[in-house]
């Protein structure tokens, strides 16, 4: 069997072999969020892609994984401060008005020197005026292409645009909130007692607990090891003194800092996953984050710190060095080495950490695992990086505030079903941006899915054949022989695919392609059900591998989506669960029974002998739990009363034309509503039964609304074409009534007349000329035949 592979940032090119250090299992360490506000689509995009390749390595390839899995926090606790005090409306105002000039100088084209101050009144002019062209979608600078820089630029006017409103209506602080937060930290940061790290880890749980919820939401299953930096203080300062002791640090001013220098001399590689950004100085005071400006000390601009010596305003613990906190590199190699050792399998993370982020976590782990006589060391044999998602150009990111969080997400325009699905279309490692086309796509494919998987459980229930997958000879009929051979096929195409770097885009095509070549088979006389259901089967152990079943749970063995009925698995009372398919039952017997039909003998039969309930008590005591097998008997013979109704209407059986059109009535209802609200569908058929679906209710009234809302606008269309219509009739007879002798004697222009009408001489004295004369003969002309039409249809009067 061919070797799994996989694309590692650490070795660039085509996929790489991936052996474990140990036959099995797997070490992981990911890199989680820095929690400070609510997480995005460019979170979701790398911790759904890095849970698919997790799931595929447990579920699929039967790995053993052990997932292992941190500035804003100060400045809002100094907005809740500030909405403590007793502002008046004035006071408010003026705040906010100081916060919005100082804000300016994010925008310095907003406020020239040369400019009146800027306030709410001419800030939108200005605004147009002086960023316009990047609101347009173009570039700051001309002929260059837009990126992050005019990212920040529209974030930064949207919290302008924000700040000029509060000031406009009066809407408060909140509302002003991200102009207020930078301008208060610049008056009051040096008046916060930061020894109490509550300040900043109260935010940080918060949010850590959003995130996890979104995670749940998404169906990401948790980490099997969760570690916090504010628990790892003391290991990171012991961390640091051994890298110090190893002669690959130095303290200066407080502040510790990696020796870049003395690493590479020591046989060491620095940068190896980004060699080609080590110069970069812009990534680099980027990667030193905002909280380290202005950290003296260095003896080269590329070394970065390990322990940073706290400013007033910032949180401080206790070091040799100092007061001071961790750098932020150092976290991630503390942590991980202590739960997974020296040496790990998978280290992974969004590509945007590669440098200076991860390239610094394993310089710095490296320096500390270092031994002279064993050569340079390996933290991490496999690097995945998760590309990342885009827009217009620009990466996701909450610095830049151009993200939609998961929560507005999921709320609005996706399920967690179909979000997975949109990044399982993509590669793992391939930077996506999301399109019309690609949700489109994500659409057709969950479609698709979802209605063979409820087409296939249709024909097992019509058949009683749901007992599991039996063992299939390929010398059945062609079609089923042809649909095995497709299977067989599939299941060899998409093993190749996992094998090939976790190849998902090309695994949901294979997955694609048997569903629609089963269709195609199913749609054919008399299918092999044993045939479908073990594609079924098989399918839905490869949607719940790539976590698409929010429901479900290893080793995937059911038949469809779970999530509809995941419910009605659990320790429900049949009783209960039955009652409304048993009362949407009794009351069609009692209105077929009320029709008076019985001279059919198929529906007086039925209406005696069905009994469902008789049918339902042997499912009970059987220790049955599922509602849909519970509800079939009842659902079955409705549906069979309603197919016998449906046959004396096509029999030609002479029928009173009120009772026709009540059982037709009927008919309809039963299908488009007694049997649609309870999330029964059924499908007519003119040579059989109908099909009984079970499809969620919610899914199947949208579409009756959907249908009906159709209805009443071709409706409406229809009658507004009809009075077009009645109105153009009633213009052209109006129109019709006068004479051609009399239409141009109205007309000032004209002075005198032939005897039929027709203009001679204009109103200034001199002859109509010819040219127009051929005009209007023709319009008279036209009028003549339209006026003859008017006194054939309507006589002289």
């Amino acid at each position: 069997m061919a070797a799994i592979t996989v694309h590692s940032t650490l070795k660039p090119g085509p996929p790489v072999p991936f052996v474990p250090k140990e036959e099995g299992a797997i070490s992981w360490y990911a890199c989680g969020p820095t929690v400070y506000d609510l997480s995005h689509l460019g979170h979701a995009r790398n911790y759904v892609s890095t849970d698919i390749i997790r799931r595929i390595l447990m579920h699929y390839f039967d790995y053993k994984v052990n997932f292992v899995i941190i500035i804003k926090a100060r400045r809002k606790r100094l907005l809740e401060l500030e909405k403590e005090k007793p502002y008046t409306p004035e006071q408010i105002h003026d705040l906010i008005f100081k916060a919005f000039q100082a804000y300016t100088k994010s925008l310095p084209l907003l406020a020239p020197e040369d400019a009146a101050p800027l306030d709410e009144k001419n800030y939108e002019e200005r605004k147009q005026a002086a960023y316009g062209v990047v609101l347009a979608g173009g570039p700051l600078v001309p002929e260059t292409k837009p990126g992050d820089a005019e990212a920040k630029v529209k974030m930064h006017l949207n919290n302008m645009d924000a700040a000029a409103e509060a000031l406009k209506n009066g809407s408060g602080l909140d509302a002003a909130e991200d102009v207020l937060l930078p301008y208060l930290d610049s008056l009051y940061k040096e008046t916060i007692d930061t020894s109490d790290q509550t300040i900043f880890t109260d935010l940080t749980k918060t949010m850590e607990k959003a995130f996890a919820d979104d995670m749940e939401a998404l169906n990401v299953l948790p980490p099997d090891v969760i570690t916090r930096v504010t628990e790892y203080v003391p290991q990171i300062v012991a961390f640091v003194e051994q890298i110090i002791q190893k002669g690959f640090a130095y303290e200066a001013d407080g502040s510790v800092y990696f020796d870049i220098g003395a690493f590479e001399k020591a046989g060491n590689t620095y940068a190896r996953l980004r060699p080609e950004s080590k110069n970069d100085t812009a990534l680099q005071e980027e990667g030193e984050g905002s909280l380290s400006t202005a950290l003296g000390g260095k003896k080269r601009s590329g070394d970065f710190a390990l322990w940073k010596k706290s400013k007033p305003g910032e949180p401080y613990w206790p070091s040799p060095w100092g007061a001071g906190r961790p750098g932020w590199h150092i976290e991630c190699s503390v942590m991980a080495s202590d739960k997974l050792g020296e040496q790990m399998d998978i280290h992974s993370g969004g590509i945007d950490l590669a440098f200076p982020h991860h390239d610094n976590e394993l310089a710095q782990s490296e320096a500390y695992f270092h031994d002279c006589c064993k050569g340079e060391h390996t933290w991490v044999k496999y690097f995945l990086h998760m590309g990342h998602l885009s827009i217009a150009g620009s990466k996701m990111s909450k610095s830049l505030k151009n993200f939609q969080t998961i929560q507005d997400a999921l709320a609005s325009t996706y399920t967690a079903r179909n979000m997975r699905i949109v990044f399982l279309l993509s590669r793992w490692n391939d930077g996506v941006e999301i399109s019309p086309d690609m949700r489109k796509q994500a659409d057709n494919w969950e479609t698709t899915l979802d209605n063979f998987f409820t087409n296939v459980k249709a024909r097992l229930s019509e058949v009683d054949a749901s007992s599991g997958i039996k063992d299939l000879s390929l010398s059945e009929d062609a079609g089923a022989r042809g649909l095995l051979e497709d299977f067989e096929q599939a299941k060899k195409d998409l093993d190749a695919a996992l094998r090939n770097s976790f190849d998902t885009p090309t695994a949901m095509q294979v997955l694609l392609k048997l569903v629609r070549n089963a269709n195609i088979y199913m749609n054919s006389s008399n299918p092999n059900v044993q045939a479908l259901e073990s594609v079924a089967r098989w399918v839905t152990k490869i949607v719940g591998v790539f976590g698409l079943d929010a429901s479900a749970q290893p080793p995937y063995d059911g038949l469809g989506w779970s999530s509809a009925t995941a419910s009605n698995k659990a320790n429900v009372d049949p009783q209960t669960a039955v009652k409304p398919y048993a009362a949407a039952f009794n009351q069609v017997k009692q209105e077929v029974a009320a029709l008076d039909l019985a001279g059919n003998e198929s529906i007086k039969s039925l209406l005696e002998q069905q009994n469902p309930d008789s049918e339902f008590a042997e499912l009970e005591k059987s220790g049955e739990k599922d509602a849909e097998k519970l509800a079939l008997p009842f659902i079955r013979a409705t549906s069979k009363l309603r197919d016998e109704l449906r046959a004396t209407i096509s029999s030609g059986v002479a029928l009173d034309p009120k009772v026709k059109q009540a059982i037709l009535a009927l008919s309809d209802r039963i299908r488009d509503y007694d049997l649609t609200d309870l999330g029964v569908q059924l499908d007519d058929r003119v040579d059989g039964p109908s099909l009984v679906k079970f499809v969620p209710a919610s899914k199947l009234i949208q579409a009756r609304e959907e249908k009906a809302a159709l209805l009443a606008e071709k409706a409406r269309q229809k009658e507004e074409a009809r009075k077009a219509k009645e109105k153009a009739e009633q213009e052209k007879w109006e129109k019709a009534k006068l004479s051609p002798q009399d239409m141009f004697k109205s007309d000032a222009k004209y002075t005198e007349f032939d005897a039929d009408g027709l203009p001679t001489k204009l109103a200034d004295g001199n002859e109509v000329p010819k040219s127009q004369v051929k005009k209007l003969k023709k319009e008279w002309e036209k009028q003549k035949k339209l006026h003859e039409e008017y006194l054939a249809k309507f006589g002289s009067a």
